[in-house]
């Protein structure tokens, strides 16, 4: 097994007498799709802002290919897609697009592949406030993935898509990965992981539950059943938590 690229030793983070991560442990290996998965409220994107340097942390450490992770090497190396944000409002798709190629270091000849893939084509004129939810998610997904950065962030990347343009974001993804990118996604909908992962991380009111890939996690459910098919990730997740 090759040594992980990130390794998350023991992290904690409150807010005041709120623990919203307790001495969170995982690893994160180069070129994978990791799912960190969770209910609303779990603390995944509080995890996602602590590795990005968004939040400071309070205790424990991350390391990047074996060294404290610094700030200039969390800048060249780690990118963070939040959820829920609406960058440059006032400008079209088209610009937007563009403008993050520049500026974050990517290929401008990459965009008309990804904006294909993502299906914005019809979208590039139009400004980034005035797309729907589920359009303003794929827009972000293809800034995302026009970033050089070895590792990838996506905070909840299926949130506010339909099941066919989850299931198209979900391949768009995996091809991503496969070219060599490492993705660490945040997803509250189990089913979507399951399709999409190769490993993932069961996070519960700011603990680590387990981690694996499925079979490492089947492995670790020790409840009884009469059921002789193999356990689906749902099933897992609510015997581990």
């Amino acid at each position: 097994m090759p040594e992980p690229m990130v390794v998350v030793d023991r992290l904690t983070k409150a807010y005041g007498r709120l623990t919203a991560l307790a001495d969170v442990s995982l690893s994160i290996r180069a070129g994978e799709v990791l799912g960190l998965i969770g209910p609303n409220g779990a603390g995944k994107t509080t995890l996602f802002e602590c590795l990005a340097g968004v939040l400071p942390y309070d205790a424990g450490e991350i390391l990047l290919d074996g060294a404290p992770l610094t700030g200039e090497a969390r800048t060249s190396r780690i990118f963070y897609m939040p959820d829920g944000i609406a960058p440059w409002p006032s400008q079209t798709l088209q610009w937007a697009l563009e403008y993050a190629a520049g500026f974050f270091g990517g290929s401008p000849a990459a965009i008309p592949g990804v904006v294909r893939r993502l299906d914005l084509g019809p979208l590039l004129g139009s400004r980034i406030g005035t797309l729907s939810k589920g359009q303003r998610k794929r827009a972000l997904l293809a800034i995302g993935l026009l970033t050089p950065h070895p590792l990838l962030l996506c905070d909840e990347p299926f949130d506010g898509l339909d099941l066919r343009q989850t299931r198209e974001v979900g391949a768009a993804l995996r091809e991503h990965a496969a070219a060599g990118r490492t993705l660490f996604l945040s997803i509250h909908q189990i089913p979507d992981a399951a399709r999409v992962c190769d490993r993932f991380v069961l996070l519960s009111a700011g603990r680590v539950c387990a981690e694996g890939t499925l079979e490492e996690l089947a492995r670790k459910d020790t409840k009884e059943t009469k059921d002789s098919k193999e356990p689906t990730l749902e099933e897992i997740f609510l015997a581990l938590t």
